[in-house]
């Protein structure tokens, strides 16, 4: 009696087992090409939207390279003391306009744009520190354009190269 009931058994158990996997490797199957087009549709959504960000980020690095800033700013009745102000507040709130941006800039593509921000600000303070703050912002240009050619590149074209090189890695 025990072997008619084994008989039985054990065959409709390896059946039963035998659809179960099968059953579940498909419906595994069927998630992962699921989860593979949402992705597929994410890039689709996202690619446009990251080169938009790191296109938005290069023109914000473009716009406070020093010389950019300074040819863009000065007025000739304008003291040093003047233009400096007005290259830190538009240095800054171009900063603060952008900071969006990283949400879709790699941590070290963001870490880079800070920094270029950063060591423009320091590049034009210490420009600043020679001067009399009365005498005409013509000599801040000036000493900021010979800092350029002392620096050789701009602290703002290593952010953008790097910003360049990082892009036609992802892409």
């Amino acid at each position: 009696m025990l072997l008619e009931i084994l008989k039985i058994t054990i065959p409709g158990l390896i059946v039963f087992f035998t659809a179960y996997f099968l059953i579940k490797i498909t419906l595994q199957k069927e998630n992962d090409n699921r989860r593979a087009q949402i992705i597929l549709q994410n890039q689709k959504i996202i690619t446009p939207i990251r080169l938009q960000a790191y296109e938005r980020v290069i023109l914000f690095l473009e716009r406070i390279s020093p010389n950019s800033v300074i040819m863009r700013l000065q007025t000739p009745n304008m003291t040093v003391q003047q233009l400096h102000k007005e290259v830190l507040i538009v240095i800054r709130s171009e900063f603060e306009h952008n900071l969006s941006q990283q949400l879709y800039l790699s941590i070290d593509a963001w870490e880079m744009v800070r920094n270029g921000k950063e060591k423009t600000i320091k590049l034009v303070n210490s420009c600043m520190d020679d001067l009399n703050p009365n005498d005409n912002a013509m000599k801040l240009s000036q000493a900021v354009l010979e800092k350029l050619i002392e620096v050789q590149t701009p602290p703002s074209q290593e952010a953008i190269n790097f910003l360049k090189k990082e892009i036609s890695t992802l892409y």
